[in-house]
């Protein structure tokens, strides 16, 4: 049996490079062999913290490679191509997969947290889950792809006209690419607000037109004064920034919650008053997938990244091996690194 390297994690703060097996494969799947693999923020805390769902386990679901075997039943993929591929792994059966809406699976599986992942050099995996890469797309931008379908999922979750005014609260990975697609699907003046500055100087060079230091000014009275949004999207997760979505939202305006709430959420009378008063609709967004599995999201995501829509390169600031193992994720979290996308290349 032919072996390959892999960052396994043990438990909280304990990854340890191994040497083992590489995968076996279904006939229905294929063996991709990595060459980029980026941290999720969901990595974070199953590395640091010890939140898996099981250990020992191969974290990592957002990377690209090359096809290196393919089963015996897989037609439509060659060996030797340039992929990604979409970390879910719906069941089929339940009541939302049959809908088309296999986000919602009732009995799914996931690449990275409940089966083996990309933190090493080879993955195993369905092969309606892969995705082409354009030989313009190189790995480590094709390990962008996840992420940037998450932020197209949220774009999409609401519909708005060309030229609509637009703010994203958090100018993290989700954020920026939020920004970016926004502008891909036609936006007009887009905000993005957040606490960082260098974060927000990137915004600018993506294409931001307004940024706001949510330290030196209120993001709620800058936009009142500026022109209110009729579409936010929040991706920080955090109860201010959500209450603030609500409070500076036009009338007959949306509200996408994007990111993932660590703390209680209270809303005072006069926010929750808006929702009422304005007609506001307030929808959140679950991960990248819709029908025909994966979903639109991913081959859009692709060609953006190809005819240059989205950039990646400015977003990963940090490139590791998988021998460094433990130092990524202390990157990831280190407020003085100024890391956005940290990733390991193989």
């Amino acid at each position: 049996m032919r072996k390959m390297k892999a960052l396994i994690a043990y438990g909280s703060q304990d990854l340890r490079l191994e040497t083992m097996d590489i995968p076996a494969y279904e006939d229905d799947e294929v063996l991709i062999r990595v060459k980029a693999c980026g941290i999720c923020g969901s990595d974070l805390p199953r590395a640091l913290q010890g939140t898996a769902h099981s250990y020992p386990i191969i974290l990592g679901h957002e990377f690209s490679g090359y096809v290196a075997a393919v089963g015996s039943s897989v037609t439509n993929i060659q060996a030797g191509q340039r992929v990604t591929a979409a970390p879910l792994l719906p069941c089929g059966s339940c009541q939302y997969c049959k809908i088309g809406r296999p986000a919602m699976c009732e009995s799914y599986n996931f690449v990275g947290s409940r089966r083996p992942g990309a933190f090493a050099e080879y993955v195993a995996i369905k092969a309606i889950n892969v995705v082409p890469l354009a030989d313009e797309v190189d790995y480590p931008a094709g390990a962008m792809i996840e992420p940037i379908s998450v932020a197209l999922h949220g774009v999409g979750r609401v519909s708005f006209n060309a030229g609509a005014t637009a703010a994203v609260f958090g100018a993290g990975t989700i954020g920026l690419l939020t920004l970016q697609c926004l502008k891909a699907q036609g936006a007009g003046k887009v905000y993005v607000v957040d606490v960082i500055g260098t974060k927000l100087r990137l915004a600018q060079q993506l294409g931001a037109d307004a940024v706001i230091n949510a330290l030196e000014d209120d993001p709620v009275d800058y936009m009142k004064q500026q022109g209110q949004p009729a579409v936010v999207f929040e991706t920080a997760g955090s109860p201010l920034t959500q209450r603030q979505s609500i409070e500076v939202v036009s009338k007959l305006g949306k509200v996408v919650f994007v990111g993932t709430a660590t703390k209680e959420l209270g809303l005072p009378p006069h926010s929750f008053e808006k929702i009422l008063r304005g007609e506001i609709e307030v929808t959140g967004s679950w991960m990248s997938y819709s029908a025909p599995y994966p979903g639109y999201e991913w081959p859009a995501v692709a060609l953006y990244i190809k005819e240059g829509k989205i950039k990646t390169d400015p977003l990963i600031t940090h490139k590791f091996k998988l021998e460094d193992g433990i130092n990524a994720f202390r990157t990831m979290v280190d407020k003085d690194a100024d890391a956005i996308k940290v990733m390991f290349v193989m």
